[in-house]
């Protein structure tokens, strides 16, 4: 900083020095501050074209990854709800197992036989109703409809390999799991009437666990996907917010040590612009 002759008094020269050098640490200060109360040492791009970049592309991807995290929990609710009620399916159809293979001995008589195909035909109504109330979002789980792929990444490829989709579809041999698809219908199709109608019962039930064995097997590979997603994702979310963080965020103890300093320098600045003004008064002294 130069010093004006004080017996000068049209440019105070001094009072000039005093001003550019305290507007000089506001401005300092004031990005201290800034840098203080966002957390952030980037704050927009001039304070670092490039890092500002770089960190905006990040936090967009981390965004990105953070929703795909967010749909893959989804996805794994669906297929939630899908296995529970396969559970209560493979209860009515163990039950309908036991009740064709009691009627297939002869040791029962035409009206004991007629009771359990009551059984039978209540169980078909039992497993009709779990697979019209199995829906997410309004749409049938275990009808055979359902088809869906799940976005669980931030990646986007149509038509190419490089997506990151999951594709599900739950479904048997192109149908759903009611008692007519499943082939074990005993309102219409099946009766246990007799030992052998009862026999072709117990293998039509056998089929269809089989069937819904097959489905569960397919969701639980599903759930294993999707599990390592989520394990994959967080990975990624992490590293991508420590590259970030590296990048824009501001250090506390640093930056509170600069703010002490600026403020210093400020009432400093303060005190010699005070006495810069009331310097040309000296002048005076010459006219007494």
């Amino acid at each position: 900083m130069s010093f004006g002759d004080l017996n000068r008094i049209n440019t105070n020269l001094q009072s000039l020095d005093a001003q550019f050098s305290l507007n000089q640490t506001n401005r300092d200060l004031a990005e201290t501050q800034l840098r203080l109360s966002t957390g952030k040492q980037i704050n927009r791009a001039e304070d670092d074209a490039a890092g500002f970049s770089i960190a905006s592309k990040l936090g967009a991807r981390v965004e990105g990854l953070e929703q795909g995290l967010q749909n893959t929990g989804d996805a794994k609710s669906v297929l939630d709800i899908a296995e529970a009620s396969f559970d209560s399916v493979i209860d009515i159809l163990t039950e309908m197992k036991v009740k064709a293979t009691q009627a297939a001995n002869d040791t029962y008589g035409e009206e004991e036989r007629g009771f359990i195909q009551q059984q039978l035909e209540a169980l078909s109504d039992e497993l009709d109703s779990i697979v019209e109330q199995t829906e997410f979002q309004e749409q049938n789980l275990l009808d055979g409809s359902f088809d869906a792929t799940f976005q669980v990444g931030e990646r986007v490829d149509p038509g190419g390999e490089e997506d990151d989709t999951i594709n599900v579809t739950i479904e048997q041999d192109g149908s759903g799991f009611d008692a007519e698809d499943m082939g074990v219908d005993f309102r219409d199709d099946l009766d246990v009437d007799n030992h052998d109608n009862a026999q072709e019962a117990v293998e039509a039930v056998d089929n269809a666990l089989t069937s819904v064995a097959e489905a569960v097997n397919t969701i639980g590979i599903n759930q294993t996907q999707l599990t390592i997603r989520e394990e994959i994702l967080t990975q990624t979310i992490n590293s991508n917010e420590a590259a970030q963080s590296r990048i824009e965020d501001a250090d506390f103890a640093q930056e509170q040590s600069q703010a002490t300093q600026l403020q210093i320098l400020q009432q400093t600045a303060t005190a010699s612009l005070a006495q810069a003004n009331q310097a040309p008064e000296a002048v005076l002294g010459f006219l007494g």
